[in-house]
């Protein structure tokens, strides 16, 4: 599976941005999707996740604000981000998981993107 994630960019706090990763290669492999996110001196953490049969989960810093689907025929994931605060910029990296269940940590993603910039100005 190859992953191009996109979207990414410098907001001001308190807009939005949409973050695209589109999937290409062995897709069915792709139970659950789900964006990563690493900020300076900090380790990679979870964000969100989504299965392919839609039932999401969410990191609880992003619950209310954020919000992940994916479109089955065309491969490819969305997160929506809403009210953005300086504490969410980061790189955010999309992933792919063979497993049908989802999991919080990376070790549990299979294949990974080149990850996008995001950046808030506060």
């Amino acid at each position: 599976v190859q992953l191009q994630a996109s979207g990414g960019g410098l907001v001001q706090a308190g807009g939005s941005l949409r973050l695209s990763c589109a999937a290409s290669g062995r897709t069915f492999d792709s139970y659950v999707m789900g964006w990563f996110r690493q900020a300076p001196g900090k380790e990679r953490e979870f964000v969100a996740a989504i299965r392919r049969s839609g039932i999401t989960d969410y990191a609880d810093s992003v619950k209310g604000r954020f919000s992940i689907s994916r479109d089955n025929v065309k491969n490819t994931m969305y997160l929506q981000m809403n009210s953005l605060e300086s504490e969410d910029t980061a790189v955010y990296y999309c992933a792919v998981g063979t497993r049908p269940i989802i999991v919080t940590t990376s070790p549990g993603y299979d294949y990974w993107g080149q990850g996008t910039q995001v950046t808030v100005s506060s």
